[in-house]
């Protein structure tokens, strides 16, 4: 794993790729070096406007690239299962569930979810669990979900998984990410569990601290020009590329023998450099609370992952 780098990334001619958020920052960077090696991309964009832009830009940076666009709105359910029935895909050999929104002021999605619950978990737990099939029809598909170091700060907690009691804005979105985590740990606990035995690989990953718009979106959404202005000059100074935060991410979406339920990090201080494992708190991998969140998971979006038990 030392020194990885996108000259790294096996051949992946045949390979049809799902990238959601793959408009812009580390997802337009994943979707964009899988294409160069040879994959179907599908670009999955809650703006077709963004997603047309990138579009265009991937012609630019890759002439021959194999990509599409497709609408996808993950804090609208209607919207997961219009993208999921529309995708003209029997099989399907990667997920990235990549999007999601940080920080924002509280707020609530098309199904009264809040956000970032709604977003970052829900939206991902549905869409993975309508193109399973797809997913179990390939000979050597991956699950990749797209978690945070934030996680770090919070725990999620059953009793109010909508963040309704005492919202805070970094609070809720470290639970979205502890979700990432025990979203992965307890998929890759029933797809090893299946008859058969599990050739869907369920991983995660994290950027580090990279520069992408997620962190400006918040305080742009207030109108807090000081608190923009303070995360712009911080992506400047301390942050690395959405390029090199884009490395864990492709590491652990193609490089052989990743194992199930691994968490993908840079490699100095979790925080920037080559792909390498990162630690995850110990609460992530708690099969009870997995447990917990995904009944209460299926519950919220009537999605249930009735291939991993048919």
């Amino acid at each position: 794993m030392a020194g990885w780098s996108v000259r790294d990334i096996p051949d992946q001619g045949g390979r049809t790729a799902v990238v959601t958020g793959a408009n812009s920052g580390l997802g337009y960077v994943v979707a964009r070096e899988l294409a160069r090696k040879g994959a179907r991309v599908v670009l999955a964009c809650r703006s077709e406007t963004r997603g047309e832009q990138a579009l265009e830009r991937l012609a630019d940076d890759v002439p021959d690239a194999d990509v599409e666009l497709a609408r996808l709105d993950l804090g609208d359910l209607a919207s997961v299962r219009k993208f999921a029935s529309a995708l003209p895909y029997a099989r399907v050999d990667l997920l990235v569930n990549n999007a999601g929104v940080m920080a924002l002021p509280y707020g609530t999605t098309a199904d009264g979810f809040e956000t970032h619950f709604g977003v970052n978990h829900l939206g991902h737990f549905a869409l993975t669990g309508l193109l399973l099939p797809a997913l179990l029809a390939s000979p050597d598909a991956r699950i990749v979900t797209v978690s945070s170091l934030a996680h770090a700060l919070a725990g999620i907690d059953p009793r109010d998984l909508n963040n309704v009691r005492r919202y805070g804005r970094w609070t809720a979105y470290a639970r979205s990410k502890s979700a990432n985590l025990l979203f992965t740990h307890e998929l890759a606990r029933r797809l090893a569990a299946r008859d058969g035995g599990p050739h869907v690989t369920a991983a995660a990953a994290h950027p580090g601290y990279a520069e992408t718009n997620l962190q400006t979106a918040g305080p742009r959404a207030e109108g807090r020009r000081l608190a923009e202005h303070l995360m712009q000059l911080a992506n400047r100074v301390v942050a690395q590329s959405a390029e090199a935060g884009a490395l864990p991410v492709l590491y652990a979406a193609t490089a052989p023998a990743v194992a199930p339920d691994s968490f993908t990090g840079p490699s100095f201080a979790m925080w920037r450099g080559a792909p390498a494992p990162s630690w995850r708190a110990p609460r992530t991998l708690d099969d009870a609370m997995g447990e917990r969140l995904w009944a209460a998971s299926e519950r919220l979006t009537g999605v249930t992952y009735d291939a991993l038990t048919g």
